[in-house]
């Protein structure tokens, strides 16, 4: 007798999606104006800005991992009066770096004891004692009122810690500068213009700035003209803005080799700079600074006209996130031809953010983002994250409220390779081996784990050099009914902890998610070496995890349904205990669409889904004794 069943339809899982997202404490709603206002450029109340400022802030619902990253990034432990050499003891240690606001220091003096009612989270946040850059292109152009609009952007990036290196670009002039000298001035006339209203909404936002009309690159000789880089003298410009707190506003310009100021591409001073400011850091730094400035980009962010990346899978709509290393030559491969009208720079952001994020830390990540979705930089910069994870269900993400628009903007990541190992052979046993260990921080009994998956194993799903994999096993193949297919059972997801949160554990999900409950659709097409490429027949996917476990809470939001595995040997009579494991399942997405179809539940691009199809019953009954009987892998 099962425990308890508790199936969420699609319908059911879009419902309490958004009754969390709905019910958050605050909401920007609530505020009589919105966070970034279209009335026009203007002095804001400074009282008025703070509290919205703040409300940005929540809404990004950073996790604490994520504030974690955070504060590691733009707080520094504060230097504190050493101890008296009697009171320190063998037993005593004093962290080296203190991330977490929580973190053991030494006991302060009196006069900085913390203020009743100060949350040191809160200042952390509002009071950043390290300025990071980043990379931002201002792709126009724009009117006084959305480049407002961005200004205010940039202008909570930098009270966040984040300055901004901003090169200002035009859609509507040529790349290169034209012989016509005459043509020539009137581009660079408007370009100018351009870096002077940004500089002067910058300042509006009290965010200083100062523009860079100087050349910080250089072009090549005479065979390499498209070519640019960035001398020392050039970066001197930038660096000395950033160590003052401003922001420098750059033209996309360069020297000739014949020492000739010359127009060229946004992209290529931004590929230059990431390049140069992602070197060795410089000591040229005034007096007062102690240590070498560190000019390496933590972000690139690119705010234009069109919003994200067309997605093939999406219809159009923007990609939530892509993964490099995966995803780059197939997105070109599947660009449409009809997108070049409506976005028409997508493919040259997306090689910028590739030429870029090369230059930058494992960690960094690219933003293509609308200039109507400015918040989505704020929550970017302090979770690190897409604005909707892609791992979850697609109907959930394009039919519901706050779904995917147009203006959703796209995250972008160097990301790892993905394959799919069909056979046992393939597998390195060894990096398996302590992935596993070392993700779940148990001991692999792996003798008997390989046997078993000599004999069960469907695929093994691995990022990069084994940063993470999942483990699809074929079960109950020996089932008394040979009517009955075999279980697709998710037998183990891991990720290093390195590589959680930096978007390796959505990127597993969602080639998982392509390989078994996606197969068949179009949208499960991927280039990932040994993929089935969505050609199939797609299968439930099911798989168990410990009650107490806190991921729960994530595979509840990705799965169908779930319920509790009952005790062995309990009775059936009344209702018997929990046995600490719950079983998830995801539907096949492909058989739910064409029952709808077949039975005419499908109206206004959504569907009516049964909480069990008819070919579904008893199904649960078949699985429960086959799951809950899996010997587990440990030995400890």
């Amino acid at each position: 007798m099962l425990l308890g069943v508790s199936r969420v339809s699609r319908a059911a899982l879009t419902l309490r999606t958004l009754t969390f997202s709905t019910t958050r404490p605050v909401v920007l709603s609530f505020s009589h104006r919105s966070f970034y206002d279209t009335q026009g450029p203007h002095f804001d109340d400074p009282y008025d800005t703070d509290n919205e400022f703040i409300l940005s802030i929540l809404q990004s619902s950073p996790s604490m991992r994520d504030s974690r990253s955070y504060l590691s990034s733009f707080t520094t432990p504060e230097v504190e009066a050493p101890l008296p050499i009697e009171s320190i003891t063998p037993d005593s240690s004093l962290p080296v770096f203190t991330v977490l606001p929580d973190a053991i220091h030494p006991t302060p003096p009196p006069s900085s004891a913390k203020k009743p009612g100060q949350n040191p989270l809160v200042t952390s946040l509002l009071n950043p004692r390290v300025r990071r850059p980043a990379l931002v292109k201002v792709q126009g152009p724009f009117n006084d009122v959305q480049l407002d609009s961005v200004a205010k952007g940039m202008a909570r990036l930098q009270k966040l810690g984040l300055v901004s290196v901003i090169v200002v670009d035009r859609d509507d002039i040529p790349i290169f500068e034209p012989s016509d000298n005459i043509a020539a001035q009137r581009q660079r006339t408007l370009m100018l213009r351009d870096v002077e209203r940004m500089v002067h909404f910058l300042n509006r936002h009290r965010a200083p700035a100062r523009p860079v009309l100087a050349t910080v690159t250089r072009q090549g000789d005479e065979e390499h003209r498209r070519e640019v880089f960035v001398e020392e003298e050039g970066l001197d410009h930038v660096r000395r803005a950033v160590q003052e707190g401003e922001i420098p506003v750059l033209l996309p310009v360069a020297l000739d080799p014949e020492c000739r100021s010359r127009r060229v591409g946004a992209n290529a001073v931004l590929a230059a700079l990431a390049k140069a400011m992602s070197g060795k850091p410089s000591s040229s730094s005034p007096a007062s600074t102690s240590q070498p400035m560190d000019l390496t980009p933590m972000r690139l962010l690119v705010i234009n006209t069109e919003g994200g990346i067309p997605s093939y899978a999406r219809s159009g709509l923007p990609h939530l996130s892509i993964n490099l290393a995966s995803e780059y030559d197939y997105i070109h491969d599947t660009f449409s031809p009809e997108w070049t009208s409506t976005h028409p720079t997508a493919l040259a952001n997306l090689a910028l953010a590739n030429a870029c994020l090369e230059h930058m830390p494992r960690d960094a990540s690219a933003l293509v983002v609308s200039h109507r979705s400015p918040a989505a930089m704020i929550g970017n910069l302090i979770t690190n994250k897409p604005a909707h994870s892609a791992s979850l269900p697609h109907s959930l993400l394009n039919q519901s409220e706050g779904r995917i628009t147009r203006d959703t903007p796209t995250l972008i990541r160097k990301g790892q390779p993905v394959r799919v190992l069909r056979s046992i052979e393939e597998v390195d046993r060894e990096k398996l081996t302590e992935l596993l260990e070392r993700s779940f921080r148990h001991k692999l009994d792996a003798e008997k784990y390989y046997a078993r998956l000599e004999r069960d194993l469907d695929f093994v799903i691995v990022i990069g050099d084994y940063s993470g994999a999942a483990v699809c096993t074929l079960e109950g193949q020996n089932s008394a009914d040979n009517d009955d297919e075999p279980i697709c059972y998710l037998d183990k997801f891991a990720v290093l902890p390195q590589h959680q949160g930096d978007g390796t554990v959505d990127f597993l999900w969602v080639a998982l998610r392509d390989e078994t409950y996606g197969l068949g659709l179009l949208d499960a097409a991927n280039p990932s070496e040994g993929s089935l490429s969505g050609k199939g027949k797609g299968r439930d996917l099911v798989w168990r995890s410990r009650a107490n476990n806190p991921v729960n809470k994530w595979y509840h939001e990705r799965s169908s349904g779930f319920l509790y595995l009952p005790l062995e040997g309990s009775s059936t009579e009344g209702e018997p205990a929990p046995s600490g494991w719950k079983m998830f399942w995801c539907d096949a997405e492909q058989r739910l669409r064409e029952k709808a179809r077949e039975q005419g539940r499908e109206f206004g691009g959504g569907r009516l889904v049964k909480v069990v199809e008819d070919e579904e019953r008893g199904r649960l009954g078949r699985w429960a004794p086959v799951i809950g009987g899996i010997k587990g892998a440990w030995l400890d």
